[in-house]
């Protein structure tokens, strides 16, 4: 617990493993520590990340970082921070799930988010069949003339219906008992865009037999069935660790960070999904090499 690293990085995801492959490559001291809830495991195959023509797998990329990492030499911590507190001399003291404590002069937060999952059953396995679905950008293109339905309520869910619409004519929006909850304008836009709203309450959710599509049960006893379901009930960002070291937070709960990726705290540095802006693969290994190379930079000066 004596080892004062360079650098301390929560969270073990795409942003926090690409912080520290730059961060080996830069030849600092430093420690992933990695609670094992990286989002990207949920992700089935994605298409849309630069240089996999055949798409790749969250696995797959998580695996192929930690390879990359461990040629350096450094492999993540299985282990959760549950606190960290500033010291007198500015360091960074984290408490660790296991009862260890590390302590380090810098902080890279990649602590990600969860999204909120419908009502169904194995819900991890259903996303990882393409059955339940939580982001049209990465893989709508996929949907092309498919069964849709989109579950949510607000301009949160009349927004995701439309951006589907431009893919598919065969959407149905599902509030689940409870009203649309926006203004009359998003009503009628769902009315002019040929997308049925459905405000019934749901029974249940389920895979169809074969694990061909979703069938959706309303409590009047009708069955509507689709090919995959969009969850657009919104996501919990992992921010707490953030708030606790007295970091402003966006209204939706998510870190505000520079474009260095540093964030109001001094010494403290943000990336992935846990910061506002675009939830990407790419982006979030952008913001771990930008983040990195800052926080090099940072103790570069200070070492001088």
């Amino acid at each position: 617990m004596d080892t004062l690293h360079d650098c301390a990085i929560v969270g073990g995801g795409i942003g926090g493993l690409t912080a520290a492959v730059y961060l080996a490559r830069f030849r600092r001291r430093f420690v992933l520590l990695d609670g094992d809830t990286s989002r990207a495991r949920w992700i089935p195959r994605s298409r849309n990340h630069p240089a996999f023509p055949g798409g790749v797998t969250g696995d797959e990329l998580l695996s192929r970082l930690r390879d990359q990492l461990a040629g350096y030499g450094a492999r993540p911590v299985l282990d959760r921070v549950e606190r960290i507190a500033r010291e007198a001399d500015g360091a960074f003291r984290l408490l660790r799930a296991s009862g260890a404590e590390t302590r380090a002069r810098t902080l890279v937060l990649a602590t990600g988010v969860s999204d909120v999952e419908p009502p169904i059953a194995d819900a991890f396995e259903a996303v990882k069949a393409g059955l339940v679905r939580h982001c049209p950008i990465c893989d709508a293109y996929e949907m092309i003339d498919r069964r849709l339905a989109v579950l949510g309520r607000g301009d949160h869910c009349v927004g995701e219906a439309l951006f589907l619409r431009t893919y598919t004519p065969g959407i149905v929006a599902l509030t689940n008992g409870a009203p649309l909850g926006c203004a009359d304008a998003g009503r009628a836009r769902l009315e002019a865009a040929g997308i049925r709203l459905v405000e019934a309450a749901i029974e249940s959710i389920a895979r169809a037999a074969g694990e061909t599509g979703v069938v959706v049960r309303l409590a009047d006893g009708a069955e509507i069935r689709v090919d995959a379901l969009y969850s657009a009930m919104g996501m919990r960002p992992h921010s707490g660790l953030a708030a606790d070291l007295g970091i402003p937070l966006a209204e939706d709960g998510r870190i505000p960070a520079d474009p260095h990726q540093r964030t109001a705290a001094d010494g403290v540095w943000a990336v992935g999904d846990v910061v506002t802006g675009l939830n990407q693969l790419g982006v979030a290994m952008a913001q771990g090499e930008i983040a990195a190379t800052d926080v090099h930079n940072r103790l570069r000066r200070d070492e001088w």
